[in-house]
């Protein structure tokens, strides 16, 4: 048995953080219903070109949405007072509500934890937003960027010592959903015990700012760490005769000693330390691996016992030998197309949920609204198309 069987979840958010949330949760069992707005499905069509696909290819980019993997589908109008009646009932019968509206709009709609604690008090509803609930930003729109800028960890990035870099990957959203998905199995905890729910504030800035930790635990002023593009010599990106990359991190003098006699520089040894080196060990380093290909530097220093790795590409980790040996990497059966390679579920505690694809939007509607006594012609009147101003609103 899966360690989350039993454990259901109400899932009404829309953008990363909340998706990655309640996609760890369902990788370990937990029944996850889906609530989707038909608003936010067309806006999204429209943005990535998917309103121009056949069906066969709706599903199958479906399908890719690994976020979306092992949950239930259910498709509603959140501005239909008779769909914010059919979800208050559903609700009533979950143990974790999940959402990422910005503060307030689903207490607008009567669906906000107040709401739905009336008739489930020991509901979790887990609340993942840019700034919070509470503090003078609480209002602020914003995605990944922003919350790492407000947290200091832009000021961190990059190499470039006079300008902050991007990262590259959604690092907020990603440690956000982490964080929530913890948050939320806390006070579930404490729900079972106690037979009270809590509202849990998630906000992306708060989880971003633990990226600066190391910087907050070593320096007593944080202007004294070192600045963009002042890293230490025993940590380097070398570029390779065939232009790949590899990495290392011979930060311990044993591996570092190590290290430097293994690529020819013993006199390195002693300056590791030393601000004023850090050029000069750069350069006589590049200028080693600059002369053979990769594959030769990978097995020289694995034979030497260092701390390296290739700089994969994303399709490069994917066909890692230890990454699928480790179940970081599955496949599913996809419409339209050969199987589909997606990420294994990164913690594994015994029994896993199995990897399926992603269903339609809506596909489980009626299964899961006649579950809590619609008849056929409620759920048929639950069928939404167009835009109201209420809808806009959420």
């Amino acid at each position: 048995m899966t360690v989350l069987a039993g454990i259901r979840v109400l899932d009404f958010s829309r953008l990363l953080p909340g998706p990655y949330c309640t996609w760890l949760l369902a990788d370990q069992g937990a029944e996850v219903i889906r609530v989707e707005h038909p608003r936010e499905l067309a806006k999204q069509a429209k943005v990535f070109g998917w309103d121009r696909l056949d069906d066969e290819g709706r599903k199958r980019q479906r399908a890719r949405d690994m976020l979306a993997r092992g949950k239930k589908s259910v498709k509603l109008d959140l501005g239909d007072p008779a769909a914010q009646s059919a979800l208050r009932r559903l609700a009533a019968t979950v143990d974790v509500v999940v959402e990422d509206y910005r503060p307030g709009v689903l207490a607008s709609l009567g669906l906000g934890y107040d709401d739905l604690r009336k008739e489930n008090p020991a509901l979790v509803f887990t609340s993942l937003t840019l700034c919070g609930q509470t503090g003078p930003y609480r209002d602020k729109p914003g995605h990944d960027p922003v919350a790492l800028a407000l947290s200091g960890v832009l000021s961190r990035t990059g190499e470039d010592p006079d300008a902050p870099g991007l990262p590259g990957v959604p690092s907020a959203d990603i440690i956000t959903g982490s964080h929530a998905a913890f948050a939320t199995l806390a006070a579930l905890t404490e729900a079972k015990r106690t037979g009270q729910g809590r509202h849990v504030d998630v906000s992306m800035t708060d989880c971003a700012m633990t990226l600066v930790s190391n910087i907050i635990a070593r320096f007593e002023n944080p202007e004294d760490a070192p600045a963009r593009g002042t890293r230490r010599a025993d940590l380097g990106l070398w570029e390779c005769a065939d232009g790949a990359w590899l990495c290392t991190t011979d930060m311990e003098p044993r591996y570092w000693a190590t290290f430097c006699k293994t690529m020819g520089h013993p006199e390195f040894i002693p300056w590791q330390l030393d601000p004023a080196r850090r050029a000069e060990i750069r350069d006589g380093l590049q200028a080693v691996f600059a002369t053979k290909p990769r594959d030769y530097w990978l097995a020289v220093l694995g034979q030497a016992g260092t701390q390296f790795a290739p700089v994969n590409s994303v399709t490069e980790a994917l066909d890692d030998p230890h990454l699928n040996a480790r179940g970081m990497v599955v496949t599913v059966e996809a419409p339209g197309g050969p199987p589909l390679r997606q990420l294994g579920a990164p913690v594994r505690l015994g029994e896993a949920a199995p990897a399926t694809a992603a269903v339609m939007p809506g596909t489980h509607t009626a299964e899961v609204l006649q579950a809590i006594g619609l008849t056929e012609q409620e759920i048929s009147a639950l069928s939404p198309e167009e835009t109201t101003p209420q809808q806009e609103r959420a």
